[in-house]
């Protein structure tokens, strides 16, 4: 009967939410299921990665919103982020450096980002930079020898999905 009750009152209170936009840099939306860094973006119109792909073989660029989960972030600053995009991994650096993102506890979170995509080809020496960032030890440092060729993109803006409804709800069931 307490579960009941629980459930129920947690459902009235997540429908009965609003959610605002704010202008400042990094804002917990009403929610407060999700943090926007950098510009704010809202979480319609996120496209499928292979359609984009097939539009950026065309044009070398293309400004577009994705959505993935996160593998890793920067465990230096929070500078860059990898996220797992529907089987390819895409490694997001921010405009400018403009803002950065959580070092830790964001892995496995689901995010959405807005900006640039694009072809990019790694020289040796950031790829190992990057991996430093990412805490990789001097072995796995030593074996990259090569650049890379991938995806990249630059946000200008990402929002990070930190819990939803559903997942706050399983965790209480299967808590007893």
């Amino acid at each position: 009967m307490k579960k009941i009750i629980i459930i129920s009152f947690s459902f009235l209170f997540f429908c009965c939410q609003t959610n605002t936009k704010k202008s400042d840099s990094k804002k917990e939306s009403n929610l407060e299921n999700s943090s926007f860094y950098g510009t704010i973006i809202s979480e319609d119109s996120v496209k499928n990665l292979i359609s984009e792909k097939e539009t950026l073989k065309k044009l070398g660029s293309k400004s577009c919103k994705l959505s993935g989960q996160i593998i890793e972030t920067c465990n230096m600053k929070g500078c860059w982020m990898s996220l797992d995009i529907g089987g390819d991994t895409l490694f997001v650096k921010f405009r400018d450096y403009a803002f950065f993102v959580p070092k830790d506890s964001v892995e496995g979170k689901r995010a959405i980002i807005q900006g640039d995509l694009f072809f990019d080809t790694v020289s040796v020496e950031m790829l190992k930079h990057y991996a430093e960032d990412a805490g990789k030890t001097e072995i796995e440092i030593a074996q990259i020898t090569e650049p890379s060729y991938k995806l990249g993109f630059t946000a200008d803006g990402v929002i990070i999905k930190w819990w939803d409804f559903f997942s706050v709800f399983f965790f209480y069931l299967l808590s007893d």
